[in-house]
C-alpha cells in the first residue's frame, strides 16, 4: 500500500510524494473555523472552496459522504493551493489511503477510532478525531492527541458542556462540531479552550445543489466577521492554553 501510494521519507518523516507539504493541525485555528462541504460534484467543491478561500477562510473540510468527495478534495487542491483541504467523516483506515492520495492536507473523523489514528500517525497526516466524554479524550491522549473535535457539541449540551469537559485538560484545545452556527459561534471562539469550531451552516445543501455561490460567500464572509470580533475578545484563560 505504501509503494502504491508513493510514499516516501524525509528524514524521520513518512511523507506522500509530490501531495505532503508542511501542516499542523493548530493551523486550522488561524481563522477559527472549519467549514463542512459536502459536494455533489469537484467541480461544485472547488467552485464553493473558492468562495470560502475569497471569504478570509484558510482550510476547508470535504465529508466523504458522496461519490464526488475524493475527486473533489483532488480537485480543490489542484484549483486553490493556498487552501489547506482536509478529509472529513472518515471512518475506516483504507479511506485514510484513499484521502491521502488525493491530497488531504488533515483527517477529520466523528470518533475516535485507533485504527485511523494509527495510520495517521504512519502517513505523518495531521488527524482531527471526534469525542464526546472524558474517556474518549483519554484515548485520545493516550495516542498522542493534543486537539481534538467535540461531537456533537450542541447535543450534547453547548456551551456548558464544553466548559466541564474542558476543566480538568488544560492543555486539550477542541473544535466543537454540531449544532454550531452563526448565532452560537462567537460564544465558543471565546473560550480559551477552543481552537476553531466547524460548521456546515457556510455552505447549506440548498445553495451547493444550487449553485448559489454568492450566497455561500456572503455566509463565509459573515461567519468570517464574527470569528475576528470574537477572538478580539478577551478571555483570561487563553494564555493558559497558548
Amino acid at each position: 500500500m505504501l509503494m502504491a501510494l508513493g510514499i516516501v521519507r524525509v528524514g524521520k518523516v513518512t511523507c506522500v510524494e509530490g501531495r505532503h507539504r508542511p501542516f499542523s493541525i493548530v493551523d486550522i485555528g488561524s481563522s477559527g473555523l472549519i467549514p463542512l462541504l459536502e459536494i455533489p460534484s469537484a467541480e461544485a467543491g472547488v467552485l464553493v472552496a473558492q468562495a470560502m478561500r475569497d471569504a478570509g477562510l484558510t482550510c476547508v473540510e470535504v465529508v466523504l459522504r458522496t461519490d464526488s468527495a475524493i475527486s473533489g478534495i483532488s480537485a480543490i487542491r489542484t484549483a486553490l493551493p493556498s487552501l489547506y483541504v482536509g478529509a472529513g467523516t472518515v471512518l475506516e483506515a483504507d479511506q485514510v489511503d484513499v484521502a491521502v492520495e488525493a491530497g488531504a492536507d488533515f483527517v477529520v473523523t466523528p470518533g475516535f477510532n485507533g485504527k485511523v489514528v494509527e495510520r495517521c500517525n504512519k502517513l505523518a497526516v495531521p488527524v482531527l478525531p471526534g469525542v464526546a466524554t472524558p474517556t474518549e479524550i483519554d484515548m485520545a491522549r493516550a495516542a498522542g492527541i493534543g486537539v481534538m473535535k467535540l461531537f456533537p457539541v450542541e447535543p450534547l449540551g453547548g456551551i456548558g458542556y464544553l466548559r466541564a469537559i474542558a476543566a480538568p485538560y488544560h492543555k486539550i484545545r477542541f473544535v466543537p462540531t454540531g449544532g454550531v452556527n452563526a448565532s452560537n459561534l462567537a460564544d465558543y471562539l471565546t473560550l480559551s479552550s477552543v481552537l476553531a469550531c466547524g460548521g456546515s451552516w457556510v455552505a447549506p445543501e440548498a445553495l451547493v445543489e444550487t449553485g448559489d455561490w454568492d450566497g455561500v460567500h456572503e455566509l463565509a464572509v459573515e461567519a468570517v466577521a464574527i470569528a475576528r470580533a470574537a477572538r478580539q475578545r478577551s478571555d483570561p484563560e487563553r494564555k493558559r492554553r497558548s
